[in-house]
């Protein structure tokens, strides 16, 4: 069995007939029904059976979940699919957003800039939380521009981050 990948966590219930809002981490958040069967971690097996867009998430019925009161007892249930089972990326511009925790990010120059701990969306775009080699938190734009060259290999992120968003903040002394 391969390395699991968090694809989304199933969130309140929708309405009275089993169905659950479920927050997504695939590229379509629709996407998430593709992938065949999902797990929880803990051997149970999840199989989405229909699925519509919603304002935020989407709204699935899971095989064998029928009443609200099932539908609650899954809210916080992380679903995972094994990396294996994840289509071989043709494009190179597409990562999977565990590739990049834990990756550090060093200018053209070498200088590091800090480690990735998480990658946030807001809804503008993908922003990486890096942690600076003094403990502060810096989000910086996942765009092309500012992550120029990425090496998942080598766990290596080369920046060129907008000026100034790394320098200490003056004001907060």
């Amino acid at each position: 069995m391969g390395e699991p990948v968090l694809l989304g966590i199933v969130g309140a219930p929708h309405g009275v007939r089993g169905e659950v809002r479920i927050k997504t981490f695939t590229g379509d958040p629709l996407g998430i029904a593709g992938y065949g069967p999902l797990s929880d971690g803990k051997g149970r097996s999840f199989e989405i059976t229909e699925i519509r867009p919603a304002k935020e998430v989407v709204v699935a019925r899971l095989k064998g979940v029928t009443t609200r009161e099932a539908a609650e007892a899954l809210n916080g249930t992380e679903l995972f699919v094994d990396r294996d089972k994840l289509s071989a990326n043709e494009d190179e511009d597409e990562f999977l957003q565990a590739d990049l925790i834990g990756c550090s990010v060093v200018t053209a120059d070498g200088v590091v800039l800090g480690t990735v701990t998480t990658v946030e969306n807001y809804g503008a775009g993908d922003l990486l939380d890096i942690e600076t080699p003094d403990g502060r938190s810096v989000l910086m734009p996942f765009t092309k521009a500012f992550a120029p060259r990425i090496d998942i290999g080598a766990r290596r992120i080369e920046a060129e981050p907008p000026l100034g968003l790394f320098e200490p903040d003056d004001d907060k002394r």
